[in-house]
Parts: C-alpha cells; structure tokens; sequence
C-alpha cells in the first residue's frame, strides 16, 4: 500500500512536470525560428522553408531548435500518456503526439539539402542527398503524426461535450494537412510557403493549448469520468 501510494504521489508530481515541458515546445520553437528568419543573411520567408535554417555556419542553431523542441514534444507525449493512462484515447494521442517529437529528431539530425540560393553562395545538390531524404521522410511521419493526433483529441473532446475545443481540433488538423499537402505538391510560390509558415504557427498553438488544458484537468483532477478502456485506447 505505502508503495503504491508512493507510486500515486510521484507520478501526480511529474506528469504536471512533463505537461509543462511539451507546452514550452511551441514558444521555444517559434521565438528561435523567428530570431533566425529575422537575422540570417539572404533568408527570405517568401522563398525559403525554416528547414533551410539548418544549413551554413549557424545551421547548428536550428538543428538544435529542431533537437530540443522534439524532446520537450516527447516529454509533454509522456505526461498525457500518464494523465490519461486506462481512458479513452490514452494510448493513440501521446504515441502520435511522442511520434511528432521523434520526427523533429529526426529532421535536426538529417539536414535538409541548401536550396532557393540559401545558404548565400550555396548550390542545391545534382540530387537529393541521403540527409536531405531523411530529413523530408521524418518530417513527414512528423506532421502526419500530429495531424492524427489533431483528429484524436477531436473526438476526445467531442466525447468530453466540449464542442468548441473539438472543432479547434479537428478544424486545425484539416488546415494543416491542407497546407502541408499543397507544399509537399512542390509548389514553391509565396503564397503556398507562407500559408505553411502559418500553418506550422497555427498547429504548434493547438499543441501548446491543448497540452495547458490537460496541464489544468491535472491540477483540478477534471479528467472526463468515463470507464476505462483496452489498451488500445478506442472507445
């Protein structure tokens, strides 16, 4: 019994811990990309894609932006896995929400190919390099694993009868897919990539808030009072 108790009460203290680590993700990211795309020599956000930032002598500098946030994003993915442990769709959102950090990961440590003259002086590869493939591929398990994840927490919150925070939700996964897929179709227009760049903006707020709110229910222990499921997470 003391064991258990102990168990309860350590876990009651870092899931709070972990829930504010995934919230930090968002802001990190976007004041470091805002401070570079502000300061980097020849970067233009009409004809550059944030990945971009990756390259030249200060690539180190996203790369790590890029390393970090997926560390905070898994951490938060572990603190709703805790908080929402034996409900409905505890299982599903923090592996894809844990999947997105991992995919971050994996587009810091394969750098994206130079591109659209940046860096300043710089030639696109004759082809796409194997770092440049991988940096795509894990940005894309990345981006579709947060756009399920949008999906998820959708019909979670539609179960809780919080239909403003499931339309959000299912309206940010839609928005974002749209925008992805327009510039994955390679499309290299002003339109299409500052579309993403809100995109991007848009779906790292839905992460945050939604992680707050869950940061709330832990504090007021409001998570939705419904039976436990299978491991599986569906209800």
């Amino acid at each position: 019994m003391e064991v258990a108790a102990a168990r309860s009460v350590a876990t009651d203290t870092l899931t709070p811990q972990l829930l504010r680590a995934g919230a930090a993700a968002a802001p990190l990211y976007i004041v470091v990309g805002l401070a570079q795309v502000l300061t980097r020599e020849g970067f233009d956000v009409r004809r550059h894609a944030l990945s971009l930032l990756g390259n030249g002598e200060l690539g180190w500098i996203q790369v790590g932006n890029f390393l970090l946030a997926g560390v905070l994003v898994i951490a938060g993915a572990a603190g709703v896995r805790l908080l929402l442990r034996g409900r409905p769709w505890g299982t599903w959102g923090p592996v894809l929400l844990a999947l997105y950090g991992v995919g971050l990961i994996g587009s810091g440590i394969f750098v994206a190919d130079p591109g659209a003259g940046f860096p300043p002086g710089s030639a696109p590869p004759p082809e796409m390099t194997r770092s440049g493939l991988l940096h795509f591929v894990f940005g894309g398990i990345g981006f579709y694993a947060l756009i399920g994840a949008c999906f998820v927490f959708a019909r979670r919150y539609a179960r809780r009868g919080a239909r403003g925070w499931s339309a959000f939700s299912a309206l940010t996964g839609v928005g974002f897919f749209l925008a992805f897929a327009w510039i994955a179709s390679g499309s290299t227009s002003a339109a299409t990539i500052l579309t993403f760049y809100a995109a991007v903006a848009w779906i790292w707020i839905w992460h945050t808030v939604v992680l707050l709110d869950l940061l709330r229910q832990a504090r007021v222990g409001g998570v939705e009072a419904v039976p436990a499921v299978d491991s599986s997470g569906v209800a």
